[in-house]
């Protein structure tokens, strides 16, 4: 608009287009006939929330979501009058069952929900990571958050700070790539600021200067080489006792579900005894070795199946059998 101000432009193209249509009655009778397909939907699907639905379908629907099946007569005995009093809250009885035994017993992911189910198990590799004031997260931008990956998978501690060095999104493989570039976000556990540049250059850091250093589901998109160089860096980087924590996907299983990488990106993809090599030429000490989403039967048959790795999410002891591979190491003090 003339003189640089904000409003709206009352004769711009779209909106004549909008008005020459709106005086169409062809149009006018299609909008109300669609209008009223609409209402009658809406009328068609329940409204009621669960906040005020009766007592006992309360209880159902808490077991049929939460263990795929009807409340038995003792567990209706059980909760309902609980429920009826007050004495537990609706999603207290969601909670509760959530906690019990068949719930964590119950498949809940399939192969449709792959994905999901190796992100839960991620989601508890983080929240077990040590304690740290300084952290240094390489490849932990979040498509959906600029408080990052590492705060938005669930670690549970505060820090001074946390630094994110990633990729600027136009160098990144275009499935991973965000209109997002933060610089410097404020979240609840701390001050999180970005770098974006390759992991593989970490010069412009001080030695020792992190007590923790973490790369998700990153190792396996640079080569051999700049892998062990990564090591390398990181362990100048960290202070003595510092903690390099790592996940990526396990090559003697990925292998097994295809001959091509699992992802178009990936430039290698790790078996454990090549990345435990590769932690202890650098210096460190292997603290943990873990893996998420158990493979055994995979590994057994050298047949892949998506559902069966699905159903057992979550970390294992037995890493080399597992999905993704878990890694904690310390630099010795």
């Amino acid at each position: 608009m003339p003189g640089g101000g904000r409003g709206r432009n009352l004769y711009s193209p779209a909106m004549t287009v909008r008005s020459t249509l709106g005086r169409s009655s062809v149009l006018r009778s299609g909008r109300r006939a669609a209008r009223r397909v609409v209402l009658r939907g809406r009328r068609a699907i329940p409204t009621v929330s669960f906040e005020r639905l009766p007592s006992a379908s309360v209880v159902r629907v808490a077991y049929q979501v939460m263990l795929g099946r009807e409340p038995e007569a003792a567990g209706m005995a059980a909760h309902l009058p609980a429920v009826e009093s007050g004495a537990i809250g609706r999603h207290d009885l969601v909670a509760m069952l959530r906690g019990s035994d068949e719930f964590n017993r119950r498949p809940r992911f399939s192969a449709r929900t792959f994905g999901h189910s190796i992100h839960s198990g991620r989601c508890q590799f983080i929240r077990g990571l040590p304690r740290a004031e300084r952290i240094l997260d390489l490849g932990g931008t979040h498509l959906h958050s600029d408080e990052g990956a590492l705060v938005g998978l669930g670690y549970p501690y505060r820090f001074k700070e946390l630094v994110v060095v990633d990729l600027p999104s136009d160098e990144r493989h275009e499935i991973y790539r965000s209109t997002q570039r933060p610089t410097e976000v404020e979240t609840e556990l701390g001050l999180v600021r970005y770098r974006y540049h390759s992991m593989t250059d970490l010069r412009e850091f001080e030695d020792s200067s992190f007590d923790l250093v973490y790369s998700g589901q990153s190792i396996e998109h640079v080569t051999r080489d700049e892998g062990a160089s990564v090591f390398s860096q990181v362990h100048r980087l960290l202070r003595p006792g510092g903690h390099f924590a790592l996940d990526t996907p396990n090559g003697r299983v990925t292998r097994l579900q295809q001959q091509a990488f699992i992802d178009p990106d990936h430039k290698v993809e790790y078996r454990l005894e090549e990345l435990v090599e590769m932690a202890t030429r650098a210096g460190y000490e292997v603290v943990e070795a873990k893996g998420l989403n158990y493979a055994g039967g995979a590994v057994s048959t050298g047949v892949f199946d998506a559902d069966e790795v699905a159903r057992y999410p979550g970390l294992f002891a037995e890493a080399d059998d597992c999905y993704i591979l878990c890694l904690l190491c310390r630099r010795p003090a």
